[in-house]
């Protein structure tokens, strides 16, 4: 081999070796731990995520055919990611999968039914392990009545998920049973047994479409006991103590928004005492529900048809409950019924 040769082999091996010692570097530089200050996952043990990058979560649940799909659809289009029919299992990970999203996935909207019935029992680990991590989170719970949901699946010619070989009022029945304890823990409670799709995203427009979320927000609902308890109420308050106006001929035909009628509801013995004593309460309940993180309450305030005392009651009773700040909506469910 001639010198030039040897040369150009040596100058060859040096390249080799250095290119060599490039690669080794870059390799070591893409394993090691990168330290740009942002942290990934919740890593509880790693110091988790900032708590302002945690998603607000809604969990939607409820009987089927009471309208979860209406609801869901609304949070979609006022601006929350949206998943149907999630495995309870999953909606920790989602969370995380959210606040990984950099502040693009801020508020995520989960609906559990009994589709997804072979994970439902995960559930409850589910939320133990939401509420360790500090995750936010509500449960919208849809209710209807028997007779509301039957006539709603005959209308479709669905059956029910889980009547099997049974009738449609089966399936109900088991799943009542089922969501029962899921409907004592939810923090909002909507009947959609006497509502159409559009009083339903009207309410859920009521309660989410705000940009600030106010500490509690309340619903005062008058009703008549002959058609029946309103089955969301949180509250029940019994007008029916006091003389009914109806059984006075001038005053029958009007309602107690009318000035006369609620001026004769409260002229009665005990009817102003009554307003104030239970305002007061409702001031110690208020309390203890902020103290609990539970936003939202329905009181209903019922009489025989729900048009004379129980809807003046609930007048007064809603400008109190606002005038301690809380926000107020006032529904009167029987008026106009007779």
């Amino acid at each position: 081999m001639t010198e030039q040769d040897k040369q150009s082999t040596a100058k060859r091996d040096q390249e080799t070796e250095e290119t060599h010692k490039v690669t080794d570097e870059d390799r070591t530089r893409q394993d090691a731990p990168q330290d740009d200050g942002a942290q990934v996952g919740t890593g509880i043990e790693a110091g988790g995520v900032p708590e302002a990058a945690i998603p607000e979560l809604v969990i939607i649940s409820g009987m089927s055919g009471a309208g979860r799909s209406t609801a869901a659809k609304c949070l979609e289009d006022l601006g929350w990611f949206v998943v149907d029919n999630l495995p309870p299992a999953l909606i920790p990970t989602m969370v995380e999968l959210g606040a990984r999203s950099q502040g693009n996935v801020a508020r995520i909207a989960v609906v559990v039914d009994v589709r997804g019935r072979r994970f439902f029992d995960n559930l409850r680990e589910s939320l133990a392990d939401l509420d360790t991590r500090g995750v936010t989170r509500r449960i919208v719970f849809l209710e209807s009545s028997d007779e509301a949901l039957v006539r709603r699946f005959e209308s479709v010619r669905r059956p029910h998920p889980l009547q099997g070989d049974g009738r449609i009022v089966d399936g109900i029945a088991a799943e009542r049973e089922l969501l029962r304890e899921l409907r004592g823990d939810a923090d909002l409670v909507i009947d959609t047994s006497s509502l159409n799709v559009h009083e339903l995203r009207a309410k859920m427009d009521a309660q989410f479409a705000g940009e600030e979320e106010p500490e509690l927000r309340a619903t005062v609902m008058s009703f008549g006991y002959k058609y029946g308890l309103p089955v969301d109420a949180d509250l029940v308050v019994d007008c029916r103590f006091l003389p009914n106006p109806h059984w006075v001929p001038e005053l029958r035909p009007f309602t107690g928004l009318n000035e006369e009628v609620s001026g004769y509801v409260f002229n009665q013995p005990g009817a102003k005492e009554f307003l104030d004593r239970y305002a007061e309460l409702l001031q110690l309940i208020a309390t203890g529900y902020r103290r609990e993180g539970k936003r939202y309450v329905t009181i209903a305030v019922g009489c025989t048809g729900g048009k004379h005392r129980s809807v003046a009651m609930s007048e007064k009773l809603a400008a109190r409950l606002a005038a301690e700040g809380v926000e107020t909506v006032v529904v009167h469910r029987d008026m106009g019924r007779e």
